[in-house]
């Protein structure tokens, strides 16, 4: 318990770290995608390759990620300083160069509980985890991901 409090704490000052950037700095354009299918398809894309901008354009302002611990990102401009924070390089602290590899996805309506593995020059071994990605009319309103930086097992 100790120590998931120490992750969940450190993950905060992650994510904290960029907020004085992404207020200074504006929010990009929402851009809708065509289908459920592409909103997940625009995510993992843009996700690997830590493009902000294109990950931030498919959040509406009222969006959401629940994260491990109880732990709930609310509103599009949190979302941007935690994304703003995974996306630094890894020597700052980021994880900018992680890939997620979809393994498994089952779509239920708009909605999709998604399997992937994650690999990167930086890791010592596959990370594997499990996201619920809840679009709605073209954008991601909300996720509930496993996904814990603290568990990652990085390369000495």
């Amino acid at each position: 318990m100790r120590r998931q409090s120490i992750v969940l704490a450190s993950m905060c000052l992650a994510v904290a770290a960029p907020v004085v950037a992404i207020a200074q700095s504006a929010l990009p354009e929402i851009k809708r995608q065509p289908s459920a299918q592409a909103v997940l398809d625009e995510h993992m894309d843009a996700l690997n390759h830590c493009d902000w901008s294109r990950i931030l354009a498919q959040y509406p302002d009222d969006a959401q990620i629940n994260l491990p611990g109880g732990v709930i990102v609310s509103g599009r401009k949190a979302i941007g300083e935690m994304f703003a924070g995974f996306c630094k390089d890894a020597k700052d602290g980021g994880l900018k160069g992680l890939n997620f590899k979809v393994e498994h996805s089952t779509a239920i309506g708009d909605t999709f509980a998604t399997q992937w593995v994650a690999t990167a020059d930086f890791l010592a071994e596959p990370y594997r985890g499990s996201d619920a990605y809840i679009t709605k009319d073209g954008l991601m309103q909300a996720m509930v991901t496993t996904f814990d930086g603290g568990a990652l097992k990085m390369k000495k």
